[in-house]
């Protein structure tokens, strides 16, 4: 801690600026990571819980009514509200084929549920390949604050050049820090909405077949 108060004492306002602005950012960052975390886990079991239950129902109600027991993130049940909905006579919709219909409907349904999904992906990935470069504008502006000041000073020595410099030099590390667990979120958490997403449009798909055979009386 003896670091950041030296830092902060030498700092003038855009130093600190800077280091407010990394404060901000692993705030962020981390707000993030945890709520992801918790949504991200939570979609992933109620897909693998849910879908398989909806389909082991004796009817199209009373497998809606399962769904929406299970899917707490409200990915899956608006596919299937989407295929049920119904259409409204004299619009430029009901003129299309019900294939066009279903097809539009789940897409604009998956659309919506992966956006749910995604929310906080930008915000990690800025977070991850800017704060490295925010860190090191934070050391190379101490340094340039630190050496302005020893020169208006006129003692030059190593010993006077090292603590600063050594101070400044701990925004670097404060950059790396604050990027490297928004770096690994985001590649996890790709990987899970990835994984989630796949799941989604076999559903889709299904959903889109089922409502097609029954309309077919098949």
């Amino acid at each position: 801690m003896s670091g950041w108060q030296d830092y902060w004492q030498l700092a003038d306002g855009v130093g600190r600026g800077v280091a407010l602005a990394l404060l901000a950012m692993s705030i962020a960052a981390w707000v993030v990571i945890l709520w992801k975390l918790w949504v991200l886990r939570r979609a992933g079991q109620d897909i693998a819980r849910a879908v398989p239950v909806f389909w082991a129902a004796a009817t199209l109600e009373d497998g809606r009514a399962r769904l929406a027991g299970m899917d707490r993130e409200g990915v899956l049940l608006p596919l299937l509200d989407a295929v049920i909905a119904p259409t409204t006579g004299g619009t430029l919709e009901s003129a299309a084929s019900i294939e066009s219909r279903l097809t539009r409907r789940l897409r604009d349904a998956l659309h919506r549920g992966l956006a749910h999904l995604q929310f906080g992906q930008v915000l990690l990935a800025s977070v991850g390949s800017t704060a490295p470069f925010v860190g090191l504008f934070g050391t190379v502006w101490g340094i340039y604050h630190a050496l302005a000041g020893i020169a208006d000073a006129g003692q030059l020595t190593i010993d006077k050049v090292a603590g600063p410099v050594g101070e400044a030099l701990i925004m670097t590390a404060a950059g790396i820090a604050v990027a490297v667990p928004a770096v690994l979120a985001f590649n996890l958490y790709g990987k899970w909405v990835a994984s989630s997403e796949a799941e989604l449009e076999g559903f889709a798909h299904d959903l889109r077949q089922m409502a097609l055979e029954r309309r077919n009386g098949n």
